[in-house]
């Protein structure tokens, strides 16, 4: 096919993307996962609104950007010492590892619900090169995986488990990854489901916080996907009720659970919409921070930490819930990366003395700078209930789920921030809009009091590269920006836009290019 028919056909088929199609209707008898499995399965191009698949796009080189800085971090080089090159020819073992590399370091992309990339882009990039697909069928896959692991995890989103540690998301997102590259009938789907959270994985606070152990927080939910993968294909059966059964998961995992969001608008409501690129490593609220850090270094330049008074990072109550639980673990340049990652005076503050934020500040000899460390001691948290209330009235990453639960929220709202929560909160509204105009507002607001009585202040309600109008508008500019700043080739960087045209020898070559430079 000529290139000019090639851009014809494209151009045709997204002008049909774009026209909603009626998701098939549900049997009296149909689970959750069994409607989820018969729709994933189903999923073809010509399915997908086409403003889905350019996220999607930008997702896969976001996500190979968060995979190249974990590959160049030196505990990244220990991961692959022990299981190798993600480029390793066993595309079950390279999964784990393309899956591990892209989430430790917090520079892996989040939706409603989830951080998703870590297994729903890691493994079709690594059953795409090794099964020789084509690039529409890599972006299809990453788009079945996203749909499929966004749903379940929304389902157990009001639970103890949120963000980073809500590591069931990797089931679901790597057995829809895999299993779309490999065609697998429905009936696989389910059973593959079925096995892979028949023993969902549950992190320990202080392995993920204290240790080395964060990095397999997405390796080993997807070693475990893969052989539910292969046990399924063997004949082996799992539980079609395994999400809504009094004993099953949702029993376990979620406070209040929400079955109905699993196969809630398949084929209308894209959690897809929903991205959020992550510009900068860290935890939740650091981007909004580092954002105004940013800008207050434009205006004041490089400042020296005896020339501070003090700085004030005000947030939502997401911000300062993680960053609480992770300043009982950070105390200097030896601080344990699984919680420094979580930290928000360490960024602030470097950020203030550098005008930016990288991966490479989580290592030596950056990390061992003093005079960061002695301005991070400068900084203090506050609330800011205004970006609370604006943060549950987002989509993600609690306030759909909220919206869907009603009254039903609030014993876990009551334990997420006590009453005053409930109080704040109030009513949302109804649930179930469309996600194609979502936001993601995880605000923060910085302020420098300098010793000769000036102040500085600057605010962002929503992260750059987070959901919302500027980053729908220009996702691909941001993304190229992220992975150009990791020692991206510049020839990958230019092509992501043409990765649905490209054929199976161009897309292995270009997952070679972008890893084996």
């Amino acid at each position: 096919m000529s290139a000019v028919l090639a851009e014809r056909v494209a151009r045709t088929l997204c002008e049909q993307w774009e026209r909603p199609r009626p998701a098939p209707a549900r049997a009296a008898t149909d689970t959750p996962l069994r409607e989820l499995s018969r729709w994933a399965a189903q999923l073809r191009p010509q399915d997908i609104p086409c403003r889905v698949l350019k996220l999607a796009a930008s997702q896969v080189l976001s996500q190979i950007a968060s995979i190249r800085a974990g590959l160049a971090h030196p505990l990244g080089r220990k991961l692959v010492a022990a299981f190798g090159h993600p480029m390793q020819r066993d595309p079950r073992a390279a999964a784990g590892v393309f899956a591990a590399l892209g989430s430790w370091l917090n520079l892996d992309d989040t939706a409603y619900a989830g951080h998703l990339s870590n297994s729903t882009v890691a493994v079709p990039l690594a059953f795409a090169y090794a099964r020789k697909l084509d690039g529409l069928s890599l972006l299809t896959a990453v788009v079945a995986a996203n749909e499929c692991a966004a749903r379940i995890t929304a389902s157990a989103t009001l639970g103890p488990l949120r963000g980073q540690s809500a590591v069931h998301t990797h089931l679901a997102g790597a057995v829809a990854g895999r299993l779309h590259c490999d065609r697998a009938p429905a009936e696989q789907w389910e059973n593959s489901f079925g096995l892979a959270f028949a023993m969902p994985n549950w992190p320990l606070m202080r392995a993920f916080l204290a240790s080395d152990a964060r990095l397999f927080n997405t390796f080993t939910p997807v070693r475990t996907a893969m052989d539910a993968c292969d046990a399924a294909a063997a004949g082996l059966r799992g539980a079609p009720d395994i999400i809504e059964h009094q004993d099953g998961f949702l029993a376990r995992f979620a406070t209040v659970p929400l079955p109905d969001a699993v196969a809630k608008g398949l084929g209308r409501r894209w959690h897809t919409d929903t991205l959020s690129f992550k510009m900068h490593p860290g935890g939740p609220g650091i981007d909004a921070a580092v954002d105004c850090a940013t800008e207050i270094h434009r205006e004041l330049g490089p400042i020296r930490p005896r020339d501070v008074a003090e700085i004030v990072v005000e947030a939502s109550l997401y911000t300062l819930f993680a960053g609480e639980r992770a300043a009982q673990y950070v105390y200097g340049p030896g601080s344990p990366l699984g919680a420094l990652v979580l930290d928000v005076p360490y960024p602030v503050a470097t950020t203030l003395l550098t005008g930016e934020f990288s991966v490479d500040d989580f290592s030596s000899p950056l990390l061992d700078d003093p005079d960061r460390w002695e301005l991070a001691r400068r900084v203090r948290l506050e609330h800011d209930t205004a970006m609370t209330r604006e943060l549950f009235l987002s989509d993600a990453p609690f306030g759909e789920a909220v919206r869907e639960a009603g009254p039903r929220a609030e014993p876990w709202l009551r334990g997420f921030g006590g009453d005053d929560l409930v109080d704040l909160v109030g009513n949302l509204g109804a649930a179930g809009h469309d996600f194609a105009h979502s936001t993601k507002a995880t605000g923060a607001r910085v302020t420098v009091r300098l010793t000769d009585g000036r102040t500085v202040t600057r605010g962002r309600l929503i992260p750059v590269g987070a959901a919302g109008p500027d980053t729908r508008s220009r996702h691909s500019e941001m993304v190229r920006e992220k992975f150009l700043a990791v020692g991206g080739s510049q020839q990958v960087a230019d092509t992501v836009g043409a990765l649905h045209r490209m054929r199976p020898r161009g897309v292995r070559r270009w997952i070679e290019a972008a890893f084996l430079d």
